[in-house]
């Protein structure tokens, strides 16, 4: 059995979405013949935790875990906030908020923090990698990213011990979304491009978890065709044994984060209308809600028929989704299909998505018959009467189980050790 080291910024017991893809794939690699170890961080004090994710840690695979050295703690207190004080991922770029504080804080993110705000772990982690290296002998190293930081972690690993390296693109890294409406300025764009460019030079093959995200890294780098792949972010199929709860009220959901420029005032609208009409629609949001999207439904006058539940421990949030009528997905921008939809398309319900010209989840959803895709700015009454004649298909979800997207990754990682 051939052994791989994982570089994951986030690991169980944060409840950060983002360790769902290692956390999952990693869980079926000793049957295919890869024995994963991970490095991550001793403390995520940025994210919600969830206990309920430590159980599915395989006892066999090892963790080091080394310092974070993360900024918040120094954002909360510039912020007048308790240590303890929880950090919205939402609000904490939002644009809507225009206190000086905020506005300064967010700009020493955006250019102060190369390539993004956890490189704090870089020296720690190579330390750490170094002492995994030694004793367990991987024969490959695969990174998970955002934050990118841990791409050059990886990257420094590689070439100090000749490892392949494997680098796992979640979103892209020099544009990624997060930084849309904000200045960088030229010197600190120069070098988190010199620290892309380098990385995907140094690495074996490279992994995106869409296929807009590769065509457009593509465009950029066309040296990159020969080892680029698509894995897309996949849902758990062990968890689909759920039973769905039956209510007199059909529930709209949206699981996840959602920030200001993920607005839909047109859905509000026909939410509202539809109430209206007499009609028992809740709208539910499971995690955070930016400000913008606050003050959004309640012009609409939807506060009291809106739940915000916070967040909720993983299991929790499927049952959600399983019990929802309807499940809201919203796009970033054109190269993002957002993981919660794989797992929206596996419980049959109806989806209802919101993306610019997102051709990637449309044909995802048209192959399922699942939902409709509609712009940001759509205003016609007419959403859920377009749902009305969906017949969702959850087989259809089928294709992208982890223990599928664990094979392929394996069949990437076969060839180069």
């Amino acid at each position: 059995m051939n052994n791989v080291l994982f570089v994951s910024y986030f690991w169980p017991p944060s409840g950060k979405a983002s360790l769902h893809w290692p956390l999952f794939i990693i869980k079926h690699l000793p049957k295919l013949g890869w024995m994963p170890c991970v490095l991550t961080v001793d403390e995520d004090s940025f994210s919600h935790t969830d206990e309920s994710l430590l159980k599915e840690v395989d006892r066999n695979v090892k963790v080091i875990k080394t310092a974070a050295n993360e900024p918040f703690n120094l954002y909360r207190k510039f912020l007048g906030k308790k240590s303890d004080a929880p950090l919205v991922a939402s609000e904490t770029i939002s644009r809507s908020n225009t206190d000086w504080k905020h506005r300064l804080s967010i700009w020493i993110r955006m250019n102060l923090f190369i390539p993004d705000a956890r490189i704090g772990w870089y020296f720690s982690a190579v330390r750490g990698g170094q002492q995994l290296i030694e004793t367990e002998k991987p024969k490959a190293i695969v990174t998970i990213g955002p934050p990118h930081s841990s791409h050059l972690i990886g990257k420094k690993l590689s070439k100090r011990y000749h490892l392949p390296h494997v680098p796992v693109l979640i979103d892209p890294w020099v544009d990624i979304v997060y930084y849309k409406g904000f200045k960088r300025n030229a010197l600190t764009l120069a070098i988190d491009n010199y620290f892309e460019r380098s990385t995907f030079k140094n690495a074996k093959q490279i992994v995106f978890v869409t296929k807009s995200a590769k065509a457009d890294y593509l465009k950029k780098y066309p040296w990159v065709e020969q080892k680029s792949h698509v894995l897309y972010w996949g849902y758990n199929e062990e968890y689909f044994s759920l039973q769905k709860k039956s209510s007199d009220v059909d529930i709209i959901l949206h699981a996840g984060n959602i920030f200001d420029y993920q607005n839909t005032p047109g859905l509000w609208k026909n939410i509202r209308s539809e109430i209206d009409r007499g009609r028992k629609l809740r709208l539910r949001f499971v995690g955070t809600v930016s400000p913008e999207i606050t003050k959004s439904i309640a012009s609409a006058g939807l506060e009291s028929h809106t739940d915000f539940a916070g967040f909720l421990p993983y299991q929790e949030v499927l049952q959600e989704m399983i019990n929802a009528k309807y499940l809201l997905v919203c796009a970033t921008e054109q190269r993002h299909v957002p993981g919660k939809l794989f797992e929206y398309l596996r419980t049959g319900n109806k989806i209802i998505a919101f993306g610019n010209d997102n051709m990637e989840i449309s044909e995802i959803l048209s192959e399922a018959n699942a939902g409709v895709l509609f712009p940001y700015d759509y205003d016609m009454p007419d959403i859920f009467e377009r749902l009305q004649p969906l017949s969702p298909n959850p087989e259809k979800a089928k294709q992208y189980s982890r223990e599928i997207i664990a094979e392929q990754l394996v069949s990437i990682l076969n060839p180069i050790v």
